[in-house]
């Protein structure tokens, strides 16, 4: 497996929009509640500081994106979300984009990468960011709605870029 990745193109916005509204759907990790079609798919992809798609040969496989995580004073720290296709997932390709998503922050500037709402019940990611070196900030109890409108506590993560 050659995974790359590469920037977003709006040639890619059909396949990039059915990952994300996949991770959507499932609704234990992304805030999102609303699905995007393909207007306000391409538009959000644009609007990132970076998005990336993780390509198998021409099959698109996984996604990211990075932006900001504040304005002003604290626009030096970044936020990504990650989103890898149900049917490929277990294949290390979630490595390869926080890896990457790591390495384009760090050409970009951002001093720091913080996740804001990770599911606690998130072991995959949680065990990939400690393994990263993310540092956990704490627990936010009930931080989080589930699907069935339960709450699950979240779990903040970053790592200095520096």
């Amino acid at each position: 497996m050659a995974i790359m990745v590469k920037p977003y193109d709006t040639k890619n916005v059909r396949e990039a929009i059915s990952i994300w509204n996949e991770i959507v759907r499932e609704g234990i990790a992304f805030p999102q509640e609303e699905e995007l079609d393909e207007i306000s798919g391409d538009e959000f992809f644009k609007a990132q500081s970076f998005t990336g798609l993780a390509f198998d040969g021409d099959e698109i496989l996984a996604l990211y994106i990075l932006h900001p995580n504040n304005v002003g004073r604290c626009a030096h720290i970044s936020n990504a979300s990650y989103a890898v296709r149900s049917d490929v997932r277990g294949r290390h390709i979630g490595e390869i984009i926080v890896k990457d998503c790591i390495a384009r922050a760090k050409e970009l500037g951002f001093r720091i990468l913080q996740f804001n709402a990770v599911v606690a019940t998130n072991i995959h990611a949680r065990h990939l960011y400690k393994r990263l070196g993310f540092k956990e900030l704490g627990t936010i109890p009930g931080g989080f709605r589930m699907p069935d409108g339960s709450f699950e506590d979240i779990v903040p993560q970053f790592i200095a870029l520096t």
